[in-house]
């Protein structure tokens, strides 16, 4: 969600979601492209489309809420779905925020898929070693779009 603020032009101010095709709709200019810019970009971008409309636009975008960073678990866990990516975390801790395993989980077999150049990477994640400290390069910091697999 990003708040668009035109100084004294409340009919265009407004809270809105970006779009999965990563556009924003304003009137007076329709679609705008919002993902992979800077909020002082985005700003540049809706002051120069509306400056064919308005005389010296003042724009301001906020970012409000980030919901494009999530990761997914699946499987055979308590609380299964979508998760927000918090800064720096891992796998270990995607695990815990789903609550824990089912009795029927096999978390030896625990995997990770993510797309890597446009091909879908399966990394292994075995939970008892990662608990045991036998391998802590398994307990990966995720990457927006993970999925983690709970056989």
């Amino acid at each position: 969600m990003v708040r668009i603020d035109v100084w004294k032009e409340p009919d265009i101010s407004r809270t809105i979601p970006v779009r999965p095709d990563g556009k924003i709709s304003l009137p007076l200019m329709n679609d705008v492209q919002a993902a992979g810019l800077t909020a002082m970009e985005l700003a540049g971008s809706i002051r120069e489309g509306l400056s064919k409309y308005i005389t010296s636009p003042q724009v301001t975008v906020t970012v409000t809420e980030i919901n494009s960073r999530r990761v997914y678990v699946t499987g055979e866990v308590m609380r299964p779905g979508a998760q927000p990516l918090l800064p720096n975390m891992t796998a270990l801790q995607a695990l815990t925020s789903a609550g824990g395993f089912t009795q029927f989980a096999k978390t030896k077999s625990i995997y990770i898929l993510r797309n890597e150049d446009g091909k879908q990477v399966k990394h292994p994640f075995n939970y008892k070693a990662v608990l045991d400290g036998k391998h802590p390069e398994d307990n990966i910091q995720l990457q927006p779009g993970d999925v983690i697999v709970v056989p």
